[in-house]
């Protein structure tokens, strides 16, 4: 185990660690084609690194004691100087940063919606009522609940082969799913229907891949940030930012996207909350701004105890205040 920092050189591979599903493989390989782009001649060797997660696939996320359970192993390789760099779904990662790793490069973002696959290719308006649609997520369980109270949610795990296998095989009617997840792995059109953003409000960091390495390794901090989008990166902090400032973690049932049209971001949120209420509330103002709308679109969502109307909306001048 060297503790020098390493450039991918042929003499010196990049180590890349990331988890063994099929959807964490292709997203290193995405990683692996960008940085041929950039160098050809860089040498990549891949890691595959089994998490509390991907161990115990019987335990809903629900009951996890911690955020990171996707993540936290790897990031211990990384501080043990077992590899250089690692690829990471964004929304899996905890709110706050670990100390001294950063994420060096956020690659531009694939589709953040949310799918839904059906046997038949049924929309969400037309599943009969009773009909099962299955989701591990608090989130999506909450905005299903919001649209469709007669369906029923069943609480499902396990990689996008193994829930659209479930779907299949009849032990559920219908799944939602990250459409990027599908799309990357070519099976996008799988999907019957792609969900309005506007109303499943997609995770913090959804369609996104992170690629972190050790904040003391200058050499691969400056290859990476060839590869940062930072349109992304932008949006990536400001849907962070609205988790942080309620203190959200993988059990929040917590939606927050952004994104920037016409040089503008647009923030928008959901929150589930204890109460029963279901929250919402949007922000605009300079993609610079990120940090600032999403602490303020946060502050909204903690406000708003028993109202469901229609989203408060802050502008940039107020969100620096």
């Amino acid at each position: 185990m060297s503790a020098a920092p390493r450039a991918g050189s042929a003499r010196d591979p990049l180590l890349i660690g990331t988890r063994a599903s099929a959807l964490a493989r292709r997203q290193t390989e995405i990683v692996i084609q960008a940085l041929h782009r950039i160098d050809p001649s860089i040498v990549c060797r891949v890691e595959l690194i089994r998490t509390q997660g991907d161990e115990a696939t019987d335990i809903a996320f629900s009951q996890f004691e911690s955020q990171g359970v996707f993540v936290r192993r790897i990031e211990e390789a990384l501080l043990g100087y077992e590899i250089d760099l690692a690829v990471h779904s964004y929304k899996d990662m905890p709110s706050i940063s670990t100390a001294d790793l950063t994420i060096a490069a956020f690659l531009s973002r694939e589709d953040p919606r949310d799918a839904l696959v059906t046997r038949t290719g049924l929309k969400l308006s037309e599943l009969p009522g009773g009909a099962s649609v299955g989701t591990g997520s608090p989130r999506r369980q909450a905005q299903l609940g919001t649209v469709r109270q007669d369906l029923q949610i069943a609480g499902i795990r396990g990689n996008v082969d193994t829930r659209v296998r479930r779907v299949a095989e009849g032990n559920v009617d219908a799944i939602v799913l990250a459409a990027a997840g599908l799309s990357r792995l070519g099976r996008l059109a799988e999907a019957s229907e792609l969900l309005d953003p506007s109303i499943f409000v997609p995770a913090a960091g959804q369609g996104i891949i992170a690629v972190q390495t050790r904040s003391d390794n200058a050499l691969v901090r400056d290859l990476l940030a060839r590869l940062d989008d930072s349109d992304t990166r932008a949006c990536a902090i400001a849907e962070r930012a609205v988790a942080i400032s309620i203190n959200a973690g993988c059990q929040t049932p917590l939606g927050a996207y952004a994104e920037i049209v016409e040089g503008q971001m647009r923030l928008s949120a959901f929150l589930a909350a204890r109460d029963g209420s279901m929250r919402r509330a949007s922000a605009e103002g300079e993609p610079s701004q990120g940090p600032e709308l999403g602490a303020e679109v946060g502050r909204k969502l903690a406000r708003r105890k028993g109202r469901n109307s229609q989203p408060d909306t802050v502008k940039a001048t107020d969100a620096r205040r």
